[in-house]
């Protein structure tokens, strides 16, 4: 008996070692209504413990339930804690316990696959998103200065609809989603990077700087060059740092963030001269026009009203066969010129009112990147299933620029 009863002890002991609590997290969600999303959430780990992945678990504590939840550790100066809060818990506070004790496995996970010179990102049920790594020939019987790389295509909603559109025959330069500038003065010249069959300049993708995937995000970052053609040679003017991360907190939508910094590559400024399009761009799905897209801006503005206006953020939304579903753009408050002033084609375009959408920061002014500086935009997208609302989109602005704060409450053991 008294052997029986030091075994359970020496196994409770045991029990309680290995699921040492390491600290407690209470978030309180802001309340923003029937218009709540689902969050993603992020603390500083290396300040709470110096543990690795495969020694911890993160459990999600109320009244009656402890339950653990996924999480995903990024790696970079200082480890960063990611999860997410289901869009159900957005309202009240939420209690969090971290312990030492070996994670389950997720059941399920984003995931970065590399196909046919197309970085795919597949989500929960389906590809969500390919980055196009590989040079594209232009499209057979055109200029060969159409072809290009480094941009985003097939985007699509989490059903799989398609919502880009690359080298339609109305604008073969045009690839989905991509961030070139049309009115650049470089050493003396005036160059553009958008209408390539100017031969002036292009953009490529050099080589990938960073590749993760796990169960909350999945992230690359991509090198792109900007190079002048000029007496028979090329230069890099401009070297451009793409960081995209993708995460899906809930079945009909999934949010992608982009920071982009920017650097002269030589001793030239590269001075963005104001023009009415160029940067970050989105040619939309030939299944869209007049009669089955709108757009809603942050100002309330339609498709009508909106070129040549500043926004904050854009819907653009519409018919997908039978299907609905679109993308929120939105513009970081610390990008140049915000809010942004926006490019949108008008009703009408190419005949049927094909859809384009550009974050325009020099449509009303100049930008001069100096040598031995680095300039960054950010932007999110938050591509959905069905209708979006503008009061649902100016909540996840909201939760964009002003993340909710979490309470850590760390114990002696490390």
């Amino acid at each position: 008996m008294k052997k029986n009863i030091l075994l359970f002890a020496i196994s409770l002991f045991a029990f309680q070692a290995n699921s040492q609590k390491i600290a407690s997290f209470k978030i309180s969600p802001k309340a923003v209504s029937s218009y709540a999303m689902s969050y993603n959430v992020q603390v500083d780990l290396d300040k709470i413990t110096f543990l690795n992945e495969t020694q911890l678990s993160l459990i999600e504590v109320n009244e009656n339930l402890r339950r653990e939840v996924p999480f995903q550790i990024e790696k970079g100066k200082t480890r960063i804690l990611h999860w997410q809060i289901d869009q159900d818990k957005t309202i009240g506070s939420l209690s969090y316990d971290l312990i030492k004790k070996k994670p389950a496995t997720p059941s399920s996970k984003l995931v970065l696959r590399r196909e046919n010179g197309s970085l795919k990102i597949n989500g929960q049920n389906s590809t969500l998103l390919g980055y196009q790594y590989k040079f594209m020939p232009a499209p057979e019987g055109t200029d060969p200065a159409f072809g290009r790389s480094g941009f985003i295509h097939p985007l699509n909603t989490p059903k799989g609809d398609t919502l880009t559109w690359i080298q339609p025959d109305d604008h073969y330069h045009h690839y989905g989603l991509w961030n070139p500038w049309t009115h650049v003065l470089f050493e003396g010249d005036t160059l553009d990077f958008w209408n390539l069959n100017k031969k002036q300049g292009t953009v490529r993708f050099a080589q990938f700087l960073k590749q993760e995937d796990g169960p909350i995000f999945a992230e690359y970052a991509a090198l792109h060059e900007h190079i002048v053609f000029k007496n028979g040679g090329e230069k890099v003017a401009l070297n451009e740092v793409q960081n995209v991360r993708v995460f899906q907190p809930e079945k009909d939508l999934y949010v992608m963030d982009f920071s982009i910094d920017m650097s002269p590559a030589g001793d030239a400024p590269f001075h963005i001269l104001e023009y009415r399009y160029g940067g970050f761009g989105w040619r939309a799905t030939e299944a869209w026009n007049d009669k089955n897209s709108i757009v809603i801006t942050s100002e309330g503005k339609s498709r009508k009203e909106s070129d040549g206006s500043t926004a904050k953020w854009c819907i653009v939304q519409g018919e997908l066969g039978e299907n609905y579903g679109g993308a929120i753009l939105m513009s970081y408050p610390t990008n140049f010129n915000h809010p942004e002033p926006l490019r949108i084609w008008p009703e009408g375009s190419n005949g049927d009112g094909d859809m384009f959408v550009n974050f325009a920061p020099t449509k009303n002014m100049d930008w001069v990147l100096e040598p031995n500086n680095t300039y960054n935009l950010k932007y999110r997208l938050i591509v959905f299933n069905g209708d979006m609302t503008a009061e649902k989109a100016e909540a996840a602005w909201q939760e964009y620029t002003n993340p909710i704060k979490i309470e850590t409450e760390t114990t002696l053991f490390k």
